[in-house]
Parts: structure tokens; sequence; C-alpha cells
């Protein structure tokens, strides 16, 4: 079957076409504030038809025609926005319009299509839509605008250069450490921002769900201090840290998944098993009652996993855990593992589990038990958390977390 050819023809008639659909935009944006334009349908086709026919004169090495082309359009442009600040209006955007008209008349003819039409429906949407974007920039946060920063800073300029080379007797690798970093806090991310965005407007329990998916533990103590400070608010508190920890199997499944499919196999249906235990648990916690579930300042604590402290932290403890357990590994064995396993629940386990997971190449019975094990001590631990500080639940906090403790050892078993 032949692939389709983008002809001269063709790629000429998306010009003009990607033209007047900008200019349509332009010229029904005048209409609609009663304003007089620099130009309109038939200008913006127009130029698009100038850039193509530049490119035209470029391909048959005439190699000026392109920059003289661009020079002239933008001279019209400057005419006309000076025109308009004598009259008292002021603007750049019609202008801006035009040069990308041109240049996307231009990359029609010179380069894969496909970039001259993102560039073309880009901009028309992005002309057309300036009452959203307005409305956007009005109400962005700039907590969540500095978290996307923070975001770029660690997967764009941090990754690419750090070396791609194994060190010491251990193979540690900087870019598939900060690769690891990078994917965690993704996740971890995805989480914090749905929790910053939706925390305060959605019920309790479902901001325990959000928080979860960045850390459970820090979820399990933001909400603990909520029933610290709130006694009232105690049963909710509970039911939030439990499914906060439920989605913490979930969270590690996909992250070993992401790493590792090879373990999944054997792994799968005991974290969801688990997963499904502390759901019901939670859906079987005293209900609220009267006390008001909406709203929730604690997942607010969490940190963004793009901040460098805690993505340096993760990077930090998953270089150490990696050491440690091929010490203890060949020290001791797998009863090492499993007592190493038993021991970095009071942490983020995520470090560790994905330090043993990343170094198997075939499922091995040690390391699925080990992963599990890892995931009950981080359950003891985080119902230690939650009950020392909501003593208003204190026994039923115990309770819960001891039967989803206990209902570990049986799945390590099978």
């Amino acid at each position: 079957m032949n692939s389709f050819e983008w002809t001269f023809q063709i790629r000429f008639g998306i010009a003009v076409a990607l033209g007047f659909l900008i200019g349509l935009e332009r010229e029904s944006s005048g209409y609609e504030k009663n304003a007089r334009v620099f130009a309109g349908v038939r200008t913006f086709s127009l130029i698009a038809l100038y850039g193509f026919g530049c490119g035209w004169l470029y391909q048959i090495n005439i190699g000026l025609a392109v920059p003289v082309g661009m020079i002239s359009v933008l001279a019209l442009s400057m005419f006309s926005y000076f025109s308009k600040t004598r009259e008292g209006r002021g603007g750049w955007t019609t202008e801006v319009a035009a040069l990308i008209t041109f240049i996307i008349g231009v990359l029609s003819l010179l380069t894969d299509i496909w970039v001259a039409m993102a560039l073309g429906i880009i901009s028309t949407i992005l002309l057309s839509e300036k009452a959203s974007v307005e409305q956007f920039v009005e109400t962005l946060d700039k907590s969540e605008f500095l978290a996307v920063l923070k975001f770029l800073l660690v997967t764009i300029i941090i990754l690419p250069v750090l070396p791609n080379e194994s060190y010491t007797q251990f193979h540690l690798n900087p870019t598939l450490i900060w690769e690891t970093v990078i994917m965690v806090s993704s996740i971890g991310f995805v989480g914090y921002f749905l929790t910053k965005k939706f925390g305060d407007k959605i019920g309790l329990q479902l901001s325990g769900i959000l928080g979860g998916i960045v850390s459970s533990t820090a979820v399990s103590i933001a909400v603990g201090r909520m029933a610290q400070n709130s006694p009232e608010r105690s049963a909710s508190a509970l039911r939030a840290s439990l499914l906060a920890s439920s989605v913490a199997y979930l969270r590690i499944l996909v992250l070993i998944w992401i790493f590792n499919p090879l373990l999944v196999s054997h792994l799968w249906w005991k974290l969801v098993a688990l997963f499904i235990i502390g759901v019901i648990l939670s859906a079987t916690t005293k209900r609220p009652g009267a006390e008001t579930i909406r709203g929730i300042d604690a997942p607010s604590t969490l940190e963004n996993p793009f901040e460098l402290k805690p993505a340096m932290l993760f990077g930090v403890l998953f270089v150490i855990l990696s050491v440690i357990t091929i010490l203890v590994e060949h020290a001791f064995g797998s009863t090492g593992i499993m007592t190493l396993a038993a021991m970095v629940g009071v942490t983020d386990v995520a470090p560790f589990i994905l330090s043993i997971a990343q170094r198997v190449s075939t499922p091995d019975a040690t390391i699925i038990a080990a992963i599990i094990t890892a995931m009950l001590s981080n359950s003891i631990v985080k119902g230690i958390y939650f009950g020392s500080l909501a003593t208003m639940v204190k026994k039923e906090t115990f309770i819960r977390y001891g039967l989803l403790a206990l209902l570990h050892i049986p799945i390590i078993l099978l």
C-alpha cells in the first residue's frame, strides 16, 4: 500500500486554508468589538501565500527570499502598530499573528506539514480563547505555577546533565537513579496537584485518596494532626488515613509495573487484595455523623514532590537503600533482606521496594515477600503515627491498622 504523499498542490492548499482560518478569527474578533482590524480573512490568506511563495523561491536557490519576506511583513506590522497607537489603541496580537501566518506559509512548503498545521491550529485556538486565557491567569495560584516550574527544573534541566554510566561495584547510574526519582515524583505530583486543586472542594475521604498518591505516611500524620486539633473530626480523619494507606498499594503496584513488569504477575493480586482490605476497613469505620467532612486543611501540608528537597531526599534514600540491600544480601542472604524490609517501614518504602525490584531479572519469592513485608511494617508505623495523634479514636485506629497488618501475613505466605 502506497503511503500518502504531501504534494506541492496539497501543501499550497493547506497554506491558504491556515491563513484563511487565522484571518477568519481575527476578522470575527474585530466585528465582535466593533473595531477596525489591521488584517482580515483576505489579508491573512495573502500573507500565508506570500510566505509559501518565499519558501518556493528559497527552494530554487534564492536564499534571501525568506528573510526579506519576513522583514517586509514585520515592517507592515510595525506600521500598523504605530498607526494604532496614534489612534489611542494598543495591542500586538494581530500583528504577531501576521508574522506567524507568514512563517506558516513558508513551513507549509519546506518542512513536515504537521509543523505548519500545528502552528496554525494552536495559534487560532489561542487567539479565539482570549477570555478563557485571561480568566485562567486571574485565577492562577502562584504556588501551583511554581510547582510546575520545579517539575520542569527536575525533569528538563537536571536529568540531561547527569552522566549515563555505572559507578562503583554497586553499579550506581546517576541517570537511572534520577529517572527513578522523576517517575516516582511524577506520580506523586499528580496527587499533589489534584489535592491542591480540589482538596477544599471535596470530601475528606476523597482528599485522603488523592493525598495517598503523594505519600500515605504524610497524609496519616496530617489528618492525625487535624484530629488532634478538632477531635470531632477524628472518625473522618481515620477513614481518610485508611484510604490513603489503601491507595499506597496501588501506587507501589504502578511503580513496580513501570520499573520491572516481570514482578507484576506475582504481585498484582496481593497488592490489589490489600487495597480492597484497606478500603473495607475504612468503609466500616464509624460514620462521621454530624461532623463536617467537607474541606480539609491537612493535605495542604503535603510537600510538592518536585521540590528539590523531597526529590533529593528520595534520591539519597534510594541510593543508600540500594547499597545497603546489596551488602545485606551478600552478608546474610534472604534472611537479611527480610529483616531490612521489616525495618524500612518507618520511612517511605518506595525507595527500598524500587531498589530491590530493579535488580531482579526473574521473579523471586524472597523479593515478593520482602515487598509485602515492607508494606506491612509501613502500615504498622502509619497506625502508630495516627493513633498517637488522634487520641479520641486511638483504640479503633490500633484495631483497624492491626487487622490490616495481620492480613499481610497470609498474603506473604501464599
